[in-house]
């Protein structure tokens, strides 16, 4: 059994003072368009125990979505890993400012829950459309329509009876969720659904593929710089040691050539990480604008340390 606490206890605990562990399980899109100013971001999909566990938090850890569907199945995953002090926040970020607490707003993302339901619709009408075919096709197009059509329909049926759903977990490893602040109109949405009913199986091939073996002798050669995207107060309390930080929130704002200059080197190859892999990604994408080499890993923090790479804290 999960427990929960309403917005409004929590909130309270926050007016007097109580130290708050607050974990916002929404892809980084969703995250990025409205959260909990307190709050960090850990999607669901790439949650792990050691994420909670490298905390070293000594209260319980809270755990906020949506609705309050997701941060119920972050603490069933966790509880299942044997972290048991995990409490997930009833009603959601929009019960949390109702409550109360403040929250920070980007811009404009398009929520999990329609992207899924956009993606389902459009691939039933696919469905029906090929079943407008007949038989005498070169292919039996009506047959693939009906089957495409009925496997969209069983999966929401079996998603309804287990409250899992497949299809949103693929949807939130997709890049336009990976990155804050980056919305997804209309348009957009069902193009990428028709792209995903025509490749479900294609998956975020963004990250790098060198080992964390070539990395460590790459950084130990001094051939390679990491360099941690995170934000300060999470940079403060554990990193990498001899890691460079540049917080992908400073990126988002805007940072000339020469700034960045002053903190990662050209001519060596760049390794962003962060805590899951998805803000590591993003902050790719604004250095090689600048003409870097960078190499976004999937692998957070507590895995490079688990890996064997010196960690510190502080400044």
């Amino acid at each position: 059994m999960v427990d929960t606490i309403t917005p409004a206890v929590l909130a309270e605990r926050r007016r007097r003072g109580d130290a708050i562990t607050l974990i916002d399980v929404r892809t980084p899109a969703e995250y990025g368009e409205v959260h909990v100013d307190f709050a960090r971001n850990l999607p669901l999909d790439r949650l792990t125990a050691n994420d909670i566990t490298s905390l070293r938090c000594d209260g319980p850890v809270y755990f906020v979505c949506k609705s309050g569907n997701r941060s119920g199945k972050a603490c069933e995953k966790l509880i299942a890993a044997g972290v048991t002090n995990v409490v997930s926040v009833e009603g959601g970020t929009a019960a949390c400012e109702a409550a109360g607490l403040p929250v920070t707003r980007g811009r404009k993302a398009m929520s999990l829950e329609r992207q899924v339901r956009i993606v389902a619709g459009v691939m039933v009408a696919i469905g029906a459309a090929l079943a407008a075919f007949g038989p005498e096709a070169p292919l039996n197009w009506k047959l693939i329509g009906a089957g495409l059509a009925g496997f969209v329909g069983c999966g929401l049926a079996f998603a309804g009876m287990t409250d899992t759903c497949a299809m949103a977990m693929l949807i939130a490893k997709m890049p336009w969720n990976q990155t804050r602040g980056t919305g997804t109109s209309c348009c957009r949405a069902a193009a990428a659904a028709a792209l995903l009913a025509a490749a479900a199986g294609v998956a975020e091939a963004q990250h790098t593929q060198d080992s964390l073996a070539v990395v460590k002798q790459g950084v130990d050669q001094k051939t390679a710089v990491l360099v941690d995207v995170r934000e300060p107060d999470e940079w403060q309390r554990g990193h990498v040691a001899g890691a460079r930080l540049v917080p992908l929130s400073t990126l988002e704002r805007g940072v000339t050539a020469d700034q960045l200059a002053q903190t990662i080197p050209k001519g060596t190859v760049i390794y962003t990480y962060c805590m899951v892999g998805g803000r590591s990604v993003a902050a790719a994408k604004f250095l090689r604008a600048q003409g870097y080499d960078v190499r976004p890993l999937r692998p957070g923090y507590p895995d490079l340390v688990k890996a064997g790479f010196p960690s510190a804290s502080g400044n």
